[in-house]
């Protein structure tokens, strides 16, 4: 089944135009897409699908879930991890990338000798890697299938200068990773993420969400950021968390911290979501930033009326 499509409209804002300050308005796109575990070739025809689909609605940024090629906690990830930017799954992206003109955020599973990572890229429109992250924050149960992260880092853009972080680095002691892109001068955070519930969830009585809404809420108010991040959907098959499933719900969150695009629940909830972003530039850097933030708390100075 092909995924959904999803708008969400965000109003502009009444200052001058954000292509003047080098922060141009885009219109992102979030490929909410199956992943089965193991299934490389499967999941990055998918991926490329979506990349085309999002890339025909004008989509300038297309963010993918984390572990896309081969899925998170898969057993088979050390032995089937490909290196980055060398290997055949990425190597694809950046020419899918580079095809339709687009920036794309995905999460792969990557090989560094004898050590393999839970990995995200942010790839130009010309099929560049400009960005590896690896995650830093991962759960106790992917700790057998990926090595310890060491990277973090912002690239700027004609869209502003984008930050990537996956999935649980958002839930870091003190949103700590999230807040260190904000303060290295991220206007726009990228998370590939893996959002899973236990078997027997009841969305209804229980619904999925709140803990991103609040870290990435608190994080984007602090530093006038955007954040998003893109999960995907199905059913984990083998591994720790066996019988769970990755049930979507992506999220993205405005510079006052607001969800402004919320994706649909469900092990089968694929779906295509796009949001137009504009990002906000900061007066200040450093603790010159801080201050202007303290003040503006304050005051209630630059408050939208």
């Amino acid at each position: 089944m092909a995924p959904r499509d999803f708008t969400a409209s965000v109003p502009r804002r009444r200052r001058r135009p954000a292509r003047a300050r080098g922060r141009r308005p885009f219109l992102l796109a979030l490929g909410q897409l199956r992943v089965t575990g193991g299934a490389g070739r499967e999941n990055l025809a998918r991926a490329r699908a979506v990349m085309a689909r999002a890339a025909a609605a004008g989509a300038r940024v297309v963010l993918l879930p984390e572990a896309m090629d081969l899925g998170w906690t898969w057993p088979g990830a050390r032995r089937r991890a490909q290196p980055v930017p060398g290997g055949s799954f990425c190597a694809a992206l950046c020419r899918a990338a580079a095809r339709h003109g687009v920036y794309v955020c995905a999460g792969l599973t990557e090989a560094d000798g004898r050590r393999v990572y839970n990995t995200a890229v942010l790839i130009s429109p010309r099929g560049r890697v400009l960005l590896r992250e690896r995650k830093l924050n991962e759960l106790a149960i992917g700790h057998g299938c990926y090595d310890q992260g060491d990277r973090l880092g912002v690239v700027p853009t004609p869209y502003g200068t984008f930050g990537v972080m996956i999935c649980a680095d958002a839930r870091a002691d003190g949103e700590c990773v999230a807040r260190t892109l904000g303060l290295m001068g991220a206007d726009v955070v990228l998370s590939p993420s893996a959002w899973a519930v236990p078997p027997g969830w009841d969305n209804g009585r229980r619904p999925y969400g709140r803990e991103w809404r609040e870290s990435y809420g608190a994080v984007a108010r602090d530093y006038r950021v955007w954040i998003a991040g893109c999960s995907n959907v199905g059913p984990i098959t083998a591994g720790p968390w066996k019988g769970h499933a990755c049930i979507g719900c992506s999220l993205v969150v405005d510079p006052r911290g607001r969800p402004v695009l919320s994706g649909p629940f469900g092990e089968d909830a694929e779906a295509l979501l796009l949001v137009r972003v504009q990002p906000v530039p900061r007066p200040a850097r450093g603790d010159l930033w801080r201050e202007f933030h303290e003040k503006t708390r304050r005051t209630g100075a630059g408050r939208k009326r």
